[in-house]
This record gives structure tokens, sequence and C-alpha cells, in this order.
């Protein structure tokens, strides 16, 4: 089934049907993972398979998402999923993309994240400051938890957001 799948995805079939076809992967190995979540306890690899399942569903971009070092989720993990969803968010919406990667790293002393996309790419001093989505639903949001979040974009190169959160020793 899971080849069927990504089959599917390799064809020219209509984009609904091959945002159908990757939600339904993402949820075949959810489950065959034995990732299907207690309602609030969430894993980092489950929140990230959702934020993707929604940008790809509000957008019909694909979204390919890898997480490394799964965990529960805490106030400093929410936080980067968020940040990485309006990335992401940003990217289908503005980036001309028709894909996204979002890269999640859970080690022991931080927490990495990167959101990339081939797109049209902006230069981000122009953006205006009345727009609040980078300085505020990223950095700040990565800000409040400790971390940093830099924006790196040129128009025509596409764009990467870099979130780094550390873990506090325990």
């Amino acid at each position: 089934m899971l080849h069927t799948l990504a089959l599917i995805q390799r064809t020219d079939a209509p984009p609904e049907v091959v945002s159908l076809a990757r939600r339904q992967e993402r949820e075949l190995r959810a489950w065959l993972n034995d990732r299907v979540e207690a309602p609030g306890a969430e894993s980092l690899g489950a929140a990230v398979d959702g934020l993707a399942a929604r940008v790809e569903r509000e957008h019909a971009v694909a979204v390919d998402a890898v997480v490394v070092g799964d965990r529960p989720v805490d106030e400093r993990l929410h936080a980067v999923v968020l940040a990485c969803q309006e990335a992401a968010l940003n990217a289908a919406r503005h980036s001309g993309a028709p894909r996204i990667s979002v890269y999640i790293e859970a080690e022991p002393e931080a927490i990495t994240a990167y959101v990339r996309d081939q797109g049209r790419g902006f230069d981000p001093t122009a953006v205006p400051s009345d727009r609040h989505g980078i300085a505020e639903s990223i950095r700040g949001r990565i800000q409040r938890v400790g971390g940093t979040a830099v924006v790196s974009s040129t128009p025509g190169a596409g764009t990467e957001v870099q979130l780094r959160v550390p873990v506090p020793a325990s």
C-alpha cells in the first residue's frame, strides 16, 4: 500500500489526488510505527506530521517533513513546531515553490529546525513593519523560549528559516 501511495505522488495526477496520497501515506506510516497518539500525549513526530498535513491540505503544496530524535512535546518543542508551521505557511502562500522541506532534530542539548523552499525568495529587509508573521510568529516565539531564529532569503533563490532552541540540562 505504501508503494502504491508513493507511486501516485509521482504521477501527473491532479494535485488533490497527490495531496490525498501524501496524507494517507503519512497516516499509514504513523500507524505502522505505532505513533498514533493518545489525546494530550503528542510527540514531536506527530506534531510535525500534523503541521505538514495542515499546510498540504490548506495550500495544495507538498511538505517533506523529517524528524530526528522524537520526544514528547513540551513548551520549547511546541514553540519550534508553531514557528515551523508559520514558516511553512509563509512559504506555501508566497514562495510559489511546489515543495517545502521541514527538518527538526531534537538532540539532548538543543532543538534545531530548518524550513526551506526553492521558491521566488524575498528581501527580508523589505518586509513592512506592520507584518508580524516573521517578527512575532517565528522570531519572537523562538526568542521567548530562549532560542534564535534566522531567516535567509534572496529574491529568486528561495528561503531558509533556521531555528535553534537550547534544552536546559536536567
